[in-house]
């Protein structure tokens, strides 16, 4: 028997656990850990001196309540194999096809019970409200751990139909929730983290939540629903926006297309126990929205009982004024998925337009938005205004209306926007979309990382880490290896903008903002 797996042992027998502990719980090279929830004792592993926990089931099976509010989990005996992650949500794409068996969170600590108090790092994937889980290795927290002395946690909860199909219209008051509950489920791993907090070395009293994507937009609707009120008190989206949510007329007619899709007639309720695969197949349908052209959209909906009103229109929500925030996004966005086409490298003037007519979501002129950018940026090429005009085009602006929304509260605020670039490619994809998540995790070397595992990539992952482990220990993310950075304001749109060197600009890309504004700004799915 090697020393770890004595030690293991040792551990559970003060724990009168010994003979339950399953032998898959070895873990090569590292000792095991133990740790109590109110489900029971789980058991995972220690890495670099963290203790880390994978697939704890903060809630049970959703199965049997499909479209509704999760129950607690169930209670198990002994301890808990915690050494491997749990199921994704039910999903298409990489990730899938997961199980409605989904309510798990991960967890690394650098202590357990020895009273640390430690601010706790909450964070929420991205992939819209479609796709994604918590068990990324970019968003492994060992890094953040041991940087910070931190609590990181990282969750999975219903996405897709599963998560947001508001049936409250055409199945009844008992899916009154239906259109939100991939909301409520992030609320009760909150609850469960607020709950244990003291179990694993953190302060339920700090708790700071960070998302990218379709995470910052899951944060940015947290900010108005009164069941998240309390649960977390430092905020910080990274390209991910929630200006307004779905309106309950544009949800039911999104439901009754998936419900048409179905095959289903007047028994709505019996979409409850369908297969899931046959709910994925048919949520591939096309929106209706003229916006853009993709796959059903599903997200949170203005319900008037979970969500009471829009995240962030007609201003910033009251509840979440107090909250520090960073609100952020990067140079080159739509590089990460416009960028696959070759094509897009190669315009000319000529081509232009239609590409713009086709992928900049706003209902401008192409050739206004082409005459713009080529006096703001002479020196750009047809693929450079593209890839610029997409990127402000479609998600920037949300970030904006939600920065002049938190300052005209008087709320406090930062802004940034990345400017550094991957130098994989030949550097063609720049400050993509996600290329700031490994720079915040310090991940820069963990599989999927855009960024290389150069000197540079190092450098900026240090700044941006630094910011996010300051504004979850002090609610600024001041420190001494940026420039100041100064709250955002109307009067003069401080942004940092990460790079090397980083810098702090007023209003950056301001004739971007002032084209963009010619226009109303309309969040995908509200109508």
């Amino acid at each position: 028997m090697d020393a770890d797996r004595r030690a293991f042992l040792q551990q559970a027998a003060l724990i009168g656990a010994a003979a339950s502990v399953p032998l898959s719980l070895a873990v090569a090279g590292e000792a095991a850990t133990l740790a109590r929830t109110r489900g029971g004792r789980i058991a995972g592993y220690r890495d670099h001196g963290v203790h880390v926990f994978k697939g704890i089931p903060y809630g049970a099976d959703t199965a049997p309540r499909r479209f509704r509010p999760a129950l607690q989990e169930s209670a198990w005996r002994g301890p808990r194999d915690a050494t491997q992650h749990g199921a994704s949500a039910p999903q298409n794409g990489s990730d899938g096809p997961g199980s409605e068996d989904c309510l798990f969170l991960n967890i690394c600590t650098p202590g357990l019970r020895d009273g640390g108090g430690r601010p706790i790092l909450f964070y929420i994937h991205g992939g819209g409200y479609n796709n994604g889980s918590g068990s990324s290795p970019l968003y492994d927290g060992v890094n953040l751990c041991r940087r910070g002395d931190v609590v990181v946690v990282t969750v999975n909860h219903r996405l897709n139909a599963f998560g947001y199909l508001y049936l409250a219209e055409l199945a009844g008051p008992e899916y009154a929730h239906s259109g939100n509950v991939g909301q409520l489920d992030l609320v009760q791993a909150l609850q469960w983290v607020r709950r244990h907090a003291a179990e694993f070395g953190g302060d339920a009293g700090n708790v700071t939540v960070f998302g990218q994507s379709g995470g910052g937009a899951k944060i940015a609707t947290l900010m108005a629903m009164p069941a998240a009120q309390g649960l977390f008190h430092r905020a910080m989206t990274m390209s991910g926006q929630q200006v307004t949510a779905a309106g309950p007329r544009a949800a039911t007619q999104r439901a009754r297309l998936l419900l048409d899709a179905l095959g289903i007639g007047a028994d709505v309720a019996s979409i409850a126990t369908l297969p899931t695969q046959r709910i994925l197949e048919a949520s591939k349908l096309r929106d209706p929205s003229r916006v853009e052209d993709s796959s059903l959209y599903l997200g949170p909906v203005l319900d008037s009982r979970t969500l009471r009103r829009h995240p962030f229109y007609p201003d910033a929500p009251a509840q979440s004024a107090r909250i520090p925030m960073i609100i952020g996004n990067t140079h080159d966005e739509t590089r990460a998925f416009l960028g696959g086409d070759a094509d897009n490298f190669s315009l000319t003037w000529g081509r232009l337009p239609k590409k713009l007519q086709e992928q900049q979501y706003v209902d401008l002129s192409p050739e206004v938005v082409i005459a713009e950018y080529r006096r703001l940026y002479p020196d750009y090429s047809p693929s450079d205004v593209f890839f610029a005009a997409t990127t402000a085009g479609r998600s920037w602006r949300g970030a904006i209306i939600e920065a002049e929304a938190r300052a005209r509260q008087g709320a406090p605020t930062w802004a940034y926007q990345l400017d550094w670039g991957s130098p994989l490619d030949g550097g063609k994809y720049g400050a993509m979309h996600t290329l700031d998540i490994p720079l915040v995790f310090d991940n820069v070397a963990q599989p999927g990382s855009r960024t290389g595992t150069g000197a540079d990539a190092q450098r900026v992952a240090d700044q941006m880490s630094d910011a996010l482990l300051a504004l979850a220990r002090h609610g600024d993310p001041n420190h001494v290896g940026i420039p100041h950075w100064a709250p955002y304001s109307l009067q003069r749109r401080q942004t940092l903008l990460f790079d090397l060197p980083s810098r702090l600009e007023n209003d950056p890309r301001g004739g971007e903002r002032r084209l963009y504004e010619r226009v109303p700004f309309v969040q995908r799915g509200t109508m």
